[in-house]
């Protein structure tokens, strides 16, 4: 069984890249263009460009979020939409209350996390990454000779 789950792993781990890429960058795309319900708390509107967090967030949401969905650059922009997330929790939510479940923060907190493992675990199957040959580890393999590493 678990030799069956570990040649599975890169494709996991692909489809798991794909959906925290896209739930990630449709939060851009609401908060910018006022798509999908729009920006949280305008009422289906968009945030003023350039207001501070808000809408650099919001671009870092739809620009990360689009890289790692496509598994392009997928490590740094995980990395940069990681430290984002990071922010908006202390930031934002933190100063409410301790624990994610009282101050709201489990969706960044969540994502936070998930993008940090994508920063360790790279970007698996079906991403563009791999296909350009950017995957390789640094000491010169070719991504197809690439094992994942089993716990």
């Amino acid at each position: 069984m678990s030799a069956r789950l570990n040649a599975a792993q890169p494709y996991a781990l692909g489809l798991f890249r794909i959906v925290v890429g896209l739930l990630f960058a449709v939060h851009g795309a609401a908060s910018l263009f006022g798509v999908l319900g729009g920006a949280a708390g305008t009422h289906g509107g968009t945030l003023p460009s350039g207001t501070w967090p808000g809408w650099y967030a919001a671009v870092i949401q739809l620009v990360a979020g689009g890289l790692v969905l496509l598994g392009l650059g997928t490590r740094g922009a995980a990395l940069v939409a990681s430290g984002s997330m990071a922010f908006a929790y202390f930031d934002v939510h933190q100063q409410v209350a301790l624990w994610p479940i009282q101050n709201g923060g489990e969706l960044s907190v969540l994502f936070c996390w998930a993008f940090l493992l994508l920063v360790f675990t790279g970007s698996g199957a079906f991403g563009l990454d791999r296909l350009l040959g950017r995957g390789a580890a640094a000491d010169g393999r070719p991504a197809a000779e690439q094992a994942p590493i089993a716990a």
